[in-house]
């Protein structure tokens, strides 16, 4: 597996005007890969959230919301210690092969999701109600940990294709994958059910919207897989161009011909990323951020139906607050780069308190489906851009070739933190309580993720007058 995993080697360097034409379409060509291997995964991803309604409902309230929180912890549990286990497998891996493996297993995964609720007939047979969980659980946290296998290569490729001036702007289009491919969960689960619903269970209509929200959407992924590696390349070297430093005489502080090796686990993690004070910071700012992004999209439904919403109005939120966060992503990292001059701090200091204000008026809306959707748009809109220059902030901070790394570890604080622990798990056993705690909740983590990312702010302003 090492072997086949191992980074292409280096070609001959190609120099002139058919060299410079190569680049530019390359690097159009890789991030289309990154972007719609990056979108796929999160089709295959948090389905669950979509479905717990749909769970409750028909195991007769056996399952309880507590119960589907622990299992949706599972998956960022996973996900959490995955992301920063498979980054330094990602940094010395090549991103073409490493990103479609994770996305097969993921939607492979995530196919088999509706076995144990269509299988187990927990309504009548409460008894089985826990290896029901067990079973999603597993399943669950396996989605998880495959999902792992994207964002690693992703920013691998990201900082091998795009220079640092130029990759806040790039990274904020490539960070609405996510938003692409979550936002399709709910469209998904509603149109799949309808076209594929009857092919997998006939006059069982109950388990049609989970055919949608589990089946159809790993069906897709598996295809987006195979399309992703005939995009992807791994570095500009392995096509035969130099870096994308010397290729846009673009050098970071920390840049260094040693850049472009491939480490051993130890320098990249004793030397570059646990030793780095800054990264620390920003991993703390970014669980609290997750708590808010998550808290608000994993258990939108869920709140939106407790409200009076029926679960399609409810769906097409989940929509809503995916891709509000589209133009949100884009303006906040042009504003990082343009107006900010390539600084990530203050701008997520300045988008959260704006994630805030959102927070009290979605807790406000009462039964209003319009208020609902302007809280939930804007919170979509707002939360992402600090999702993503979070990441950004993590790649800048260490050099490219232990980048996802880096990108890791703020990752795991985010997942395992910030998700499991707070979002999914916390939020759940809240959630059962007080619709208001949740909500309390929320704002505390806008305040918290304010606070540390403004340790960073100093430091980052030093960097930046360095370069």
């Amino acid at each position: 597996m090492a072997k086949f995993l191992a980074p292409p080697a280096h070609k001959p360097e190609q120099t002139g005007p058919e060299a410079d034409r190569r680049y530019r379409a390359l690097r159009w060509q890789v991030f289309l890969g990154a972007f719609i291997g990056y979108a796929a995964f999160y089709i295959v991803r948090k389905n669950l959230s979509m479905a717990i309604p749909s769970i409750t409902e028909l195991t007769g309230g056996n399952i309880t919301k507590g119960d589907l929180g622990t299992v949706l912890a599972m998956n960022a549990v996973a996900y959490a210690f995955a992301k920063f286990f498979m980054a330094t497998i990602s940094d010395r891996s090549d991103a073409r092969k490493f990103l479609p493996l994770g996305l097969i297993l993921s939607a492979l995964s995530m196919l088999f999701m509706i076995v144990p609720i269509a299988g187990l007939d927990i309504a009548n047979n409460p008894d089985n109600k826990w290896w029901a969980i067990v079973i999603m659980g597993v399943l669950n946290f396996l989605v998880g940990w495959f999902n792992g296998m994207g964002w690693p290569p992703c920013g691998r490729v990201m900082t091998h294709w795009f220079s640092q001036n130029e990759r806040g702007t790039w990274m904020s289009f490539w960070n609405c994958a996510h938003n692409v491919g979550g936002g399709l969960v709910g469209p998904m689960a509603t149109f799949g059910a309808l076209w594929f619903g009857n092919w997998f269970y006939g006059e069982h209509t109950e388990l049609y919207f989970l055919a949608g929200t589990f089946i159809f959407p790993a069906a897709v992924a598996l295809l987006i897989a195979l399309i992703a590696y005939c995009l992807l390349r791994d570095n500009p070297q392995s096509c035969g161009l130099t870096s994308v430093e010397k290729w846009r005489n673009d050098f970071p502080k920390n840049y260094s011909e040693k850049s472009e090796q491939v480490l051993s686990t130890k320098e990249i993690l004793f030397k570059y990323v646990l030793n780095n004070k800054m990264l620390w910071f920003v991993a703390l700012a970014n669980a609290f951020v997750y708590l808010v992004r998550y808290g608000a999209l994993d258990w939108a439904p869920t709140l939106l139906t407790e409200k009076g919403i029926d679960i399609k109005s409810a769906g097409w939120a989940y929509f809503a607050f995916e891709y509000a966060a589209i133009p949100g992503t884009i303006i906040c990292g042009w504003i990082s780069d343009k107006v900010f001059k390539g600084m990530r701090a203050l701008p997520t200091i300045i988008f959260m308190a704006l994630v805030a204000i959102f927070v009290v008026i979605y807790w406000q809306a009462g039964d209003n489906l319009m208020l609902n959707l302007v809280g939930l748009v804007g919170i979509g809109f707002f939360i992402y851009g600090p999702v993503m220059l979070i990441g950004v902030q993590a790649l800048d901070l260490a050099p490219k070739n232990a980048a996802g790394t880096a990108a890791g570890l703020t990752g795991f604080f985010g997942y395992f933190f910030g998700t499991a622990v707070l979002a999914n798990t916390l939020l759940g056993y809240i959630a059962e309580s007080s619709a208001d705690g949740t909500f309390i909740l929320l704002l505390a983590g806008c305040a918290l993720s304010i606070l540390f990312m403004a340790f960073t702010y100093k430091e980052e302003r030093y960097l930046m007058s360095k370069k």
